[in-house]
């Protein structure tokens, strides 16, 4: 199952990083990645980091930069020391500030003797239904051309970002198994559909951390992804 925990990362999205620690501990067997939202960064910024990384879990960052070239490669400079696997970045900034996070994050990494953080462009977030191909393709391209080593997008975006990036990092939220609230994510797919469609790392929220046993939940998803992933 280790190649699915990789592939699998749980969104501790909660302002108290006690409550965050237990939800990692509790998911941890069978998902290897836990998501630092704003919310939970906000709270206990770099401590929360560091417990994760205290639990072996790999620290995905998703704090979607998104301001003037020189402020993101500064912020980016810091957060790339961080021992962070992933860092999100909005591509709606463009391609100068999606290559500014990305020589920040290479700098920030250099420096602390780590490897860089895979910069991660938000394409167009999953709450919204009404995007067009042209805008995905757009923001796709601006995370190309600036060295971004992937992008988070809806499932059903895969196909167009597959046919024009077939080696690009693909990161999904708006996960929800079969009959499971959609709650406010406008475009969803069940892990199976993500995964078949081409979906790299899939982000897990609501779906565990909301249910009545979180660890249950965790692990079915990760049979569900696991009966995909087999040869």
């Amino acid at each position: 199952m280790s190649a699915t925990r990789d592939r699998l990362a749980i969104a501790l999205d909660t302002g108290d990083l006690s409550s965050a620690v237990t939800i990692a501990k509790a998911v941890q067997p069978h998902i290897g990645i836990a998501k630092v939202g704003l919310q939970l960064f906000s709270a206990a910024g770099h401590e929360a980091i560091r417990a994760v990384q205290d639990l072996g879990m790999t620290v995905f960052l998703d704090v979607k930069l998104h301001d003037i070239p020189n402020t993101v490669r500064g912020a980016s400079t810091v957060l790339g020391s961080l021992g962070v696997r992933y860092l999100t970045v909005h591509a709606a900034g463009g391609p100068a500030m999606l290559k500014a996070a990305v020589e920040g994050l290479n700098e920030g990494a250099d420096k602390a003797g780590l490897a860089a953080p895979i910069a991660l462009a938000v394409t167009v977030l999953t709450s919204d239904p009404t995007a067009s191909a042209e805008l995905l393709n757009e923001r796709l391209n601006a995370a190309l051309v600036s060295g971004c080593g992937g992008i988070v997008c809806a499932a059903t975006d895969l196909s167009v970002i597959r046919a024009s990036a077939p080696n690009i990092i693909t990161v999904v939220p708006g996960i929800r198994p079969a009959g499971v609230p959609t709650h406010d994510q406008g475009r969803v797919a069940t892990p199976a559909e993500a995964i078949r469609d081409g979906a790299d790392v899939l982000v897990i929220g609501r779906a565990v951390t909301n249910a009545d046993d979180p660890a249950s939940a965790a692990a079915s998803i990760a049979g569900e992804v696991a009966s995909v992933l087999a040869p």
